[in-house]
């Protein structure tokens, strides 16, 4: 069920920023049990919203990993958002105008705080299992660094400790794209998006793999095509599903709320005011299940790699896919295996001995 929190007390974001109050979107499924210890808290990625049903239905739902008959299932959609959320198309309680490009800057460390109260207002003390992945990752561990006793156990996903370079240039080619639209100046819900049509193609770039072009978007032995005026190319293949994915994420999203949470995953950086990278992961204490996937392009192998090396305790699994990045999305059932199987040997008190290795 979608609900709307509102918390009516400042808050004082990274940037300096103060917000005289703020709303957030939120779902739940299942109860609370008694003691408080079967909360899952679901962190969603850039364009999705706060219902996991829609966008991870593999493994939330009845009969699934995440089933609501056994947890209490929380998922929050992120401010800066335009799924609910306080975003850039609500209103400055200053100006009575909306936000628009003026939306303040939410780090992912921002985010998690504006958490806090909600999670209070649940009567949440404990949060079993916290999972999430890509953009939902680094929120997961910023939160688990925060405050270390809050997660029993915690499952990031093809996520990494800090925003890369590599990420940061794909999504400030993105934002260009967006800021070359001449509309991009205009102050009105639909500004920019024939540049977030073309973001969102470059986008796909990354969460996919050279494999799965080839294998799914074929090239056509008739891509050229015989015109009046000469050989033309057609729109098949390839090149029809960039401008189909552009087009379907154009009836869905805002390029307000597209550009504002590029830079919100470019902040991300555990490190930032913690010294480093190995102190700021050595505070989390909560049993960790890092998983990658080895396509993933966007977020590579080697970034899981190190969170699982200084995180104590953590354990890395890799998963194959044909998808890339996007792989965390649709492998559900090779990621609810992992799962399982390491939540079945925490209970049993093994992990680290030799039957989980």
């Amino acid at each position: 069920m979608t609900k709307v929190f509102s918390f009516d007390h400042p808050i004082i974001l990274e940037s300096g920023a103060v917000l005289p109050g703020y709303h957030l979107t939120y779902s739940t499924h299942g109860q609370l049990n008694r003691d408080g210890s079967n909360v899952v808290w679901v962190f969603h990625a850039l364009t999705a919203n706060s219902e996991p049903y829609e966008w991870w239905p593999g493994l939330v739902g009845e009969g699934k990993l995440f089933d609501p008959f056994n947890y209490f299932i929380v998922c929050v959609n992120m401010p800066g958002s335009c799924y609910g959320s306080i975003g850039p198309l609500d209103k400055d309680p200053l100006l009575r105008e909306p936000y628009y490009h003026n939306f303040p800057f939410f780090t992912i460390r921002d985010m998690i705080r504006a958490y806090r109260p909600l999670k209070e207002y649940l009567g949440i003390k404990k949060i079993a299992i916290g999972i999430g992945g890509s953009m939902g990752g680094q929120q997961l561990l910023e939160w688990a660094i925060e405050e270390p006793n809050l997660f029993q156990y915690i499952v990031p996903i093809c996520t990494n400790a800090q925003h890369s370079p590599w990420g940061i240039a794909f999504n400030t080619a993105q934002r260009m794209a967006i800021e070359a639209d001449p509309s991009w100046d205009e102050r009105h819900e639909r500004a920019g998006m024939a540049g977030m049509r073309a973001a969102r193609a470059t986008a796909l770039l990354s969460y996919r793999h050279y494999d799965t072009y080839l294998k799914m978007q074929p090239r056509s032995t008739g891509f050229l095509a015989e015109t009046d005026s000469g050989l033309a190319a057609t729109s098949e293949g390839a090149a029809s599903y960039q401008r189909y994915q552009g087009e379907k994420l154009a009836r869905r999203f805002s390029p307000f709320s597209y550009y504002k949470l590029s830079q919100s995953m470019d902040s991300h950086d555990v490190s930032r005011g913690r010294g480093n990278l190995t102190k700021a992961l050595t505070l989390v204490q909560a049993r960790t299940l890092v998983i990658g996937i080895e396509s993933d392009m966007l977020f590579p192998l080697q970034e899981q790699q190190l969170l699982a090396s200084l995180i104590p305790g953590a354990f890395l699994r890799s998963i194959t896919s044909l998808y890339g990045h996007d792989g965390f999305l649709l492998e559900y059932k090779q990621i609810e295996a992992l799962v399982r199987d390491f939540l079945a040997h925490a209970e049993a008190g093994d992990l680290g001995n030799s039957n989980y290795q």
